[in-house]
């Protein structure tokens, strides 16, 4: 059975559902509100950075991708995605450890024996491109964040249009992640905020 990503054909897709209602105070409190579980979620990404070195001398030295490391890496951008996700308001319940909850991510596992040897090593250079343009994407997911901070304590809602480019740059990055920080695919990203 296919799984979304490969359907769509990049094999790293995100998706969020779409609150149809916001709690208009957890909004007001929500850069205080994930302070506990963004500090939880620094600590386990500190040791993420240590795994990222020798996963890249696996797939170097040995063209192995331990399952575990990829469940692992899934596991901790999942977690992440969903942190990212309440501060920028996209979901309103507070971000579990653990549960999957609006946020949907999907990464295919690797065959190693289908990666490049080399690739490890160039693919965060090939990859400023991405950074270089998610950089100011991102500038502009911090104003359009804002605008619908307020859009949400006078409406109750995010507008949709905003969602949908917060939603769209975060796939993007996620895809940029995929390629040069998990090493899932040598596949180049597209450089699109569609699905």
């Amino acid at each position: 059975m296919a799984t979304e990503a490969s359907v769509r054909g990049y094999p790293a897709s995100l998706h969020i559902d779409y609150p149809e209602a916001a709690n208009r105070l957890t909004t007001f409190f929500r850069l205080i509100v994930v302070i506990p579980i963004a500090i939880i979620w620094s600590l386990a990404s500190y040791a993420a950075g240590y795994l990222f070195f020798a996963l890249l001398l696996m797939i170097l030295f040995r063209k192995k991708y331990p399952r575990w490391w990829f469940d692992w890496n899934l596991a901790l951008t999942r977690f992440g995605l969903r942190i990212y996700s309440y501060m920028l308001l996209l979901t309103h319940e507070y971000p579990s450890s653990d549960e999957q909850q609006s946020v949907h991510l999907e990464l295919e596992y690797p065959d190693a024996q289908k990666l490049g040897r080399g690739m490890p090593l160039v693919k965060w250079l090939l990859a400023v491109p991405h950074i270089f343009i998610l950089y100011f994407l991102g500038v502009a997911v911090m104003f359009v964040t804002l605008i619908a901070w307020f859009a949400i304590l006078i409406t109750g809602r995010y507008p949709r249009g905003m969602f949908d480019f917060v939603l769209g740059v975060m796939r993007w990055g996620i895809r940029v992640q995929a390629y040069a920080m998990l090493l899932i695919t040598d596949d180049y990203p597209p450089f699109s905020l569609e699905p």
